[in-house]
């Protein structure tokens, strides 16, 4: 038996276990109250033409960070001007209610067509109010399998009426996504237009909520909020989610609420043929059509109206190599749209801050090319910085630090906390993978942004709805593979030099920058290991199958 030690002979033990180890004080003495070599650095060219573009990127990426902040407080600030699906302004009789057509464009779109489909015909409106146009540009056996759902539903089935469907097929595919609406516009009867992409399901009562906020005069669009019908299908759906809800609550609910502008985002929303026509209708010389749409139409001074409230479910991209299609496709996308609408905003009347928050919102992401040059500069900035000393580098650092960096999770955190109330705190195991998500995708939107920057067209991989919501629902998932490229061996060399990084912070103990660190090399490796292995699934699997690369996905 162990003899018994009291208290006082416990505390003396652990005063001089202290005393005599390398605990924290000594680390605090050595790294930051030692003064010896104060004086002995001094700058020379070479350091300062490798810190100055490392402060001025993080000067700039601070900048778009504040710009997250500014996004919540306007989203609270102005709480007072949420629109509500069910207090609009003023109220269509049932007589009254304007005729509606609804927009369904597809390419390529066989395992989700029944879906869309059965939702819009269940949607509660009159039917001789309102006419559903499929708009198919598909050039595979989906054309077969459309027009027989479009047949079977106006003749009536699954114990409904015959319904007001129109199947539309285009051969030449010219305009893709923005040509296929425009197309459907030509014979189309509505005072408004509905537009759903494949991979949505609209509840029933989604038209009723939305419809009479168009008894208000001057509303040209009414966008509601996107929800995820597999959620909880993997780790990365989860993440998509909080990045899209994010988007969805702060973003469009800061701008809407705060009256600046904001975007139609492609599908679940309304607009008013009106405004369509008089912004100048659909154009197709960028890849967000929606967007370039949205902002000339409230150049022309219609209203835009955002229904948190109001809810239409979608389908998650569930691979790596999808997601990265369609981050990339909205990159490239906006800066497009930046470089054709950003000189006529600051030429037109509109309030400063609003054209201030259309710059931010347009151009946020040239954060990408920086976070390249960023990442090329870390280490030798690191080891140049080293000599300078410890304390003056995190005096320096942190604010910016917190100011780029943190401001993500403080925005993807609110968003949680405002839709999920009572689990929101879950989020925090999440943020980690956020902001390294957000840096893995940074090569394939780079290249995106660098095209759109460089005026240069490419073909893009259609984004794959598979109607896929939980495991094991994969079987019909390599009909639309994408090619494995080399991307992800980039982002894997990136994630090696990252992780030389680490260790070099771990060997001279500055132990401060290790989680920053960390959050890329977790980035790269994540999204490169994940795209190399589903690419390598993907082409055992799909032997003897026809890839398909589609240039410019109709989809989101």
């Amino acid at each position: 038996m162990l003899p018994e030690i009291s208290l006082p002979s416990q505390l003396n033990a652990l005063a001089i276990f202290l005393a005599s180890s390398r605990g924290l004080s000594h680390y605090w003495r050595t790294h930051y109250a030692d003064h010896t070599f104060r004086n002995v650095y001094r700058w020379n060219a070479f350091d300062v033409t490798l810190l100055v573009p490392y402060f001025i990127v993080m000067v700039i990426l601070a900048f778009y960070g504040i710009h997250r902040y500014q996004l919540v407080w306007l989203y609270y600030r102005n709480k007072r001007n949420e629109a509500h699906s069910d207090t609009p302004p003023a109220r269509f009789d049932e007589a009254d209610l304007p005729f509606v057509t609804i927009q369904l464009p597809i390419y390529n779109e066989q395992f989700v067509i029944d879906r869309l489909l059965d939702a819009c015909c269940r949607l509660d409106y009159p039917r001789d109010r309102f006419e559903i146009q499929l708009l198919d540009d598909s050039t595979d056996e989906t054309v077969d399998v459309a027009s027989a759902m479009v047949a079977r539903f106006s003749a009536g089935t699954q114990g409904l009426d015959p319904q007001p469907v129109y199947y539309l097929h285009r051969t030449n595919r010219h305009g893709y996504k923005a040509g296929a609406l425009e197309e459907g516009l030509k014979s189309s009867r509505g005072e408004l237009v509905a537009i759903f992409d494949a991979d949505f399901v609209p509840p029933p009562e989604w038209l009723r909520k939305v419809v009479h906020h168009f008894a208000e005069p001057g509303v040209g669009m009414v966008q509601t909020r996107w929800t995820h019908l597999n959620r909880n299908y993997s780790f990365l759906t989860q993440v998509e989610a909080i990045l899209l809800d994010g988007h969805f609550v702060l973003e469009h609910g800061g701008r809407s609420r705060a009256g600046v502008f904001f975007n139609f985002n492609g599908t679940a929303g309304m607009w008013r043929r009106q405004a369509i026509d008089e912004a100048g209708g659909w154009q197709h010389d960028t890849l967000t059509e929606d967007t370039d749409l949205s902002y000339r139409a409230q150049l022309k001074g219609w209203k835009f109206k955002y229904l948190q409230d109001v809810e239409c479910p979608a389908e998650l991209p569930i691979e790596m190599t999808a997601f990265k299609t369609q981050q990339a496709r909205w990159a490239k996308g906006l800066i497009q749209v930046a470089k054709k609408i950003i000189p006529t905003i600051f030429r037109s009347d509109a309030p400063f801050h609003t054209k201030l928050e259309a710059w931010y919102h347009l151009t946020a992401n040239i954060s990408y090319p920086l976070m390249i040059v960023l990442s090329t500069l870390l280490m030798p900035a690191m080891i140049i910085r080293s000599w300078q000393g410890p304390l003056q580098m995190l005096l320096i650092d942190l604010p910016l630090f917190m100011a780029s960096t943190m401001s993500v999770s403080t925005f993807y955190l609110v968003s949680q906390k405002e839709l999920h109330p009572k689990t929101w705190y879950k989020t925090f195991l999440y943020v980690p993978f956020l902001m390294s998500l957000g840096v893995g995708l940074t090569i394939t939107n780079t290249k995106a942004v660098l095209e759109a920057l460089f005026g240069i067209k490419s073909a893009f991989a259609r984004t794959p709805k598979y109607a896929v919501q939980k495991k094991g629902e994969r079987s019909q998932a390599k009909k639309y593979r994408k090619r494995l490229g080399i991307v992800p061996w980039i982002e894997l060399a990136i994630g090696c030099y990252f992780a030389a990084t680490v260790w070099y912070a771990i060997t001279t103990e500055n132990f401060f920058t290790v989680p920053f660190l960390l959050l890329f090399v977790l980035g790269y490796w994540y999204t490169g290991l994940l795209s190399i292995f589903q690419g390598l699934f993907e082409r055992r699997g799909s032997q003897g199958d026809e890839l398909h690369e589609k240039p410019y996905p109709v989809g989101v």
